[in-house]
Formats: structure tokens, C-alpha cells, sequence
């Protein structure tokens, strides 16, 4: 006699529902970074009803809870939030770079404390930056500083007196000591860089020369008696006989010129460096009070900020040290929040290639019923690399670089259309 079956239920135990139920949203986010913001429960209970038509839940049951839908609806939103907060770093790394950053929860937050004043407080991935090429400007100091120009090394200088019949002395040794004793040698003054050397291999970037400044003339601008200084003459720097009305930064530069002159060339004495020795030529002869200068940098660590200079070395230095929290719910306009719908229904997809993947089949009374688990995975692994490669290459075609290409490629479009319009004729 054939057994009749009795089962308990004839509908699956979990289906999804038509909509979902506000209340019920906070409870099923597993970070609930967004649940304090109505408008993103609003979006969350939506999710529900959208993913319900999507996979045919009136016409097959879906055997995801709404908890499922919620939790990936908040994912979406915060991979949103990691894509775009990508894009804007590419954005403002270069300005960010060396200024103060903040401290982060376990959801990204950033945490109560103290913010450079260029932050102005949270949510610094909704701000639009003062454009200020740190990186940059961090770089033209380090070849400032090499070509002894600026930069943010301290320069130092030191002296010593010439002793006759000598020609060689270890520069290393003078300013070593100098710096033990306080003491300069050529000019018995203290130095700034007391203590700052010890074995360090410092770096000379100048050496020269100087006799008295009582010794020098300058006679006029356009006199054409030349001016006289350091047995040199202005004449050759000058544009006297030129009587054009020049720009003040060529007398800066003339007056510059002249003065290295003075130093280097014109200064009875050339010079080699060997290693940390300096030989004069010619060798200085009988008394003399002759006194010689050099300007050097002392190596400093890289990671220690001078006593006097911020330079930003506990401050920003990649894209992890941003401080970027998650982009606010309510600050995603009407592109991102589609873009988050479909994201996040891919997403209940792949929930529900797995849940279905657990039993390939289900075996009914003479038959049996095939699952797409398949499908449904390979669907929504597609569905995801898509939507992400479509914001990335959007955003990529956004950035600040971008949009100025654009803006230039316009200006030369509407320069080219005014070449073609006729000019007016004025008749008085």
C-alpha cells in the first residue's frame, strides 16, 4: 500500500519578502556604520522590494532572509565609499602629503582628536583642497638645498685662518672642532652648529676667499668709471652702455654674479677638494692673516623634525595615513545611489548561488529539480567586476588631471570657432 507523504510545511521555511520593514535594518547590518542615518534605512527597506522583482520572487520563492539584503545593501555602500575615496586620494595625495592625520576606528571612523587646520575638522574626502604640491615642493627643497639656493636643510658657515707654507688642511677636522669647541676658528666667534657634528661627514657646498669689504668701491651705476672690488671690476657684469630700460631682476642677477665673482674667482687663491681635505694653490707665502670660508650642510635624519621647522614628517605619507572616513550616506548623490542598488543586488545574488549551491538537486517524487547555483555565482562575480571597473574607469576619466586636459582641449576648440567669426567694423 503506497505511503502518503504528510509534510509539516509546503512552502520553504525562509523566503524573501515582498518589502522589507525599516525596524528591522539595524539589527541585520553586520558594521553599522550607516544605521544612524534614516535615509539609508529608507534605502536598505527599498532593497527588498527591488531585489524581489529582480530574481522573480512572484514567480519562484527566494530563500534569502531580508537580513541577507540588508547586509549587502550597507557593502555596496561602503565599497562605494573605498572606490571613490580611492579616486580622490589620486586626487589630493600631492596636497595632503606631510600635514597631520588622524586616528581611525575599527569601521574607518575617524576618532575624536586634534586635525591640522587645513582639515577643519571630519570628513575630509568631502573637501575640495587648496591645490599646494606638497610632494613637489618637498622635492625642489632637497635640489634647493643641493644647489645651496634654499631648501630646507639650515646652511651653515665656518672660517679659518691660512698659515704660510701650508697648503693643505682637513676641512672635516676645522669644522668638527668648531662645533666641539663653540669656537670658530677664523673669526673666533660661537657657531650655531655647536654639537650638531661629532663624526658626521659633513657637506661643503662653497669655499672662498673674502678680504675686507673696506676694500671695495662701487662708483655709480652710470658713471663709466667701472667699480672696483676684490681686484675685480663691475664693468664686465654691467649694462651701462647698453642704456635699455631692463628688468630689476636682471641688476638682482648682475649684482649676484659680480658678488660670486668676487668670491671664488678673483680671490688670489683656487682651490681643490679631495675627500675632506682642501689644498690651496698657490701655497700661501710668508705672514699672512688671510682668513678662508666655507658653507656646508650637517646630514640630518630623515625622520626628525628640526627644533624650529615642521616639516611634516608625522604627518601624511600615503594613502593609508588619508584621513578619509566613509563617505556619508546622505553625501551620495543620485549616481551613486544606483549604482549601489545594482551592486548590492549582485551581491544577494552570489547569497543565494551559495545558499543554493549546498544541495545541487532537490529530489521530489518521481523527479527531481535542478538549482542554478551555478548561474547565480557566475552571474554575480561578473556583475561586481563590471560595476567596479565602470566606476573606476568614470572616475578615472574625473580626475583633477583629467578635467583640466579637458577644459585646455575646450579652450583651444573655442579659440579655433572665434578665429572664424568675422570681426565687427567700427564706423564713427
Amino acid at each position: 500500500m503506497p505511503t502518503t507523504l504528510s509534510p509539516s510545511s509546503d512552502t520553504n521555511t525562509i523566503v524573501l519578502p515582498i518589502t522589507g520593514s525599516v525596524t528591522e535594518v539595524a539589527s541585520a547590518c553586520p558594521f553599522g556604520i550607516y544605521t544612524g542615518s534614516a535615509d539609508f534605512l529608507s534605502g536598505a527597506t527599498d532593497q527588498i522590494a527591488y531585489t524581489y522583482k529582480k530574481l522573480g520572487g512572484d514567480v519562484l520563492d527566494i530563500e534569502l532572509s531580508s537580513s541577507q539584503v540588508y547586509a549587502a545593501y550597507e557593502e555596496a555602500v561602503l565599497e562605494y565609499s573605498y572606490i571613490v575615496n580611492i579616486h580622490q586620494t589620486k586626487n589630493t595625495l600631492s596636497t595632503y602629503l606631510g600635514h597631520t592625520t588622524g586616528t581611525f576606528n575599527h569601521n574607518g571612523e575617524l576618532k575624536s582628536g586634534t586635525l591640522s587646520s587645513s582639515l577643519s575638522g571630519t570628513h575630509a574626502a568631502l573637501k575640495y583642497p587648496k591645490y599646494e604640491i606638497s610632494y613637489a615642493r618637498r622635492v625642489s627643497d632637497a635640489f634647493s638645498g643641493e644647489a645651496a639656493v634654499g631648501g630646507s636643510q639650515t646652511m651653515y658657515s665656518a672660517s679659518f685662518s691660512i698659515t704660510a707654507s701650508r697648503q693643505d688642511y682637513d676641512l672635516q677636522n676645522i669644522i668638527s672642532g668648531a662645533a666641539e669647541s663653540n669656537y670658530d676658528d677664523g673669526t673666533g666667534k660661537t657657531v650655531p652648529y655647536a654639537g650638531k657634528v661629532g663624526s658626521k661627514k659633513v657637506k661643503i657646498h662653497k669655499v672662498y676667499y673674502k678680504t675686507p669689504n673696506v676694500m671695495w668701491r662701487f662708483f655709480g651705476y652710470y658713471g663709466g668709471v667701472n667699480t672696483v672690488g676684490n681686484l675685480g671690476n663691475y664693468g664686465m657684469f654691467s649694462d651701462d652702455s647698453t642704456f635699455q630700460i631692463i628688468p630689476s631682476w636682471q641688476n638682482k642677477m648682475q649684482a649676484i654674479t659680480y658678488e660670486d665673482n668676487i668670491f671664488t674667482r678673483v680671490s688670489h687663491y683656487s682651490y681643490e677638494i679631495v675627500n675632506n681635505k682642501l689644498r690651496l694653490f698657490p701655497t700661501p707665502q710668508g705672514p699672512t692673516a688671510d682668513t678662508f670660508w666655507v658653507t656646508f650642510t650637517i646630514p640630518e635624519d630623515p625622520f626628525v623634525d628640526d627644533s624650529d621647522v615642521d616639516h611634516g614628517i608625522s604627518g601624511i605619507n600615503n594613502m593609508n595615513t588619508m584621513p578619509f572616513e566613509n563617505i556619508p550616506y546622505g553625501n551620495i548623490n543620485s549616481i551613486g545611489k544606483q549604482w549601489i542598488r545594482r551592486f548590492a543586488l549582485s551581491l544577494t545574488k552570489e547569497m543565494l548561488g551559495q545558499v543554493r549551491g549546498k544541495f545541487a538537486t532537490i529530489p521530489i517524487p518521481g523527479e527531481s529539480v535542478t538549482l542554478n547555483a551555478a548561474e547565480l555565482l557566475s552571474q554575480a562575480k561578473e556583475e561586481q567586476e563590471k560595476l567596479r571597473e565602470e566606476l573606476k574607469t568614470v572616475l578615472d576619466e574625473l580626475t583633477y588631471a583629467k578635467i583640466m586636459e579637458t577644459d585646455a582641449q575646450m579652450m583651444d576648440s573655442a579659440g579655433k570657432i572665434q578665429e572664424k567669426v568675422p570681426l565687427a567694423i567700427f564706423v564713427g
